[in-house]
């Protein structure tokens, strides 16, 4: 599976684009879209470098979430890239919100806060990474909202349908 354009235009909104590098709040050499391998102090990039270096690093973070689930919906799979982008591959396939999606990737309170644990940098809760982990949360756990509504609509038109056969009897 491939990160859709809305995944991709999360990630693109959650890391902003500066094609200057600069030190990120970790501390970390960054450029372009939250690209840092490499990155040297003093560098700069064009915008079409940074879409390549976007393209390429999207590459590692996708397999890293494919060998968490194969099952997932497009959502699940552009949040989790989104999450493991922010985070590294490293600290996603060993974190506990990995390990819930391997076991079952249902949106969950449990893996809510799993996920949303993800919110500090240098050891520091950033307002930043709470909102951030709040859009990919709501992604996650899009297409399951929208499966209780249907779910929920046709039982109701089941109901309603079997009070009228029970009228019209």
């Amino acid at each position: 599976m491939n990160t859709s354009t809305q995944g991709k235009n999360l990630i693109k909104q959650a890391e902003g684009c500066r094609l200057t590098a600069y030190k990120c709040a970790a501390g970390v050499w960054t450029i372009g879209y939250g690209h840092t391998q490499g990155v040297r102090a003093g560098q700069s990039i064009t915008q079409q470098q940074a879409e390549e270096m976007l393209a390429a690093d999207l590459a590692a973070y996708e397999r890293a979430v494919g060998k968490v689930s194969q099952k997932l919906t497009q959502e699940q799979f552009d949040a989790c890239v989104s999450l493991c982008y922010n985070i590294g591959t490293g600290a996603f396939v060993s974190s506990t919100a990995a390990a819930l999606i391997a076991a079952d990737p249902t949106p969950r309170p449990e893996l809510e806060r799993a996920w949303k644990s993800w919110n500090k940098a240098g050891g520091k809760t950033l307002d930043g990474l709470v909102k951030r982990r709040a859009k990919e949360w709501q992604l996650y756990s899009k297409a399951s909202s929208t499966l209780s509504a249907t779910i929920f609509g046709i039982a109701a038109a089941a109901v309603a349908v079997a009070g009228s056969l029970i009228l019209i009897s």
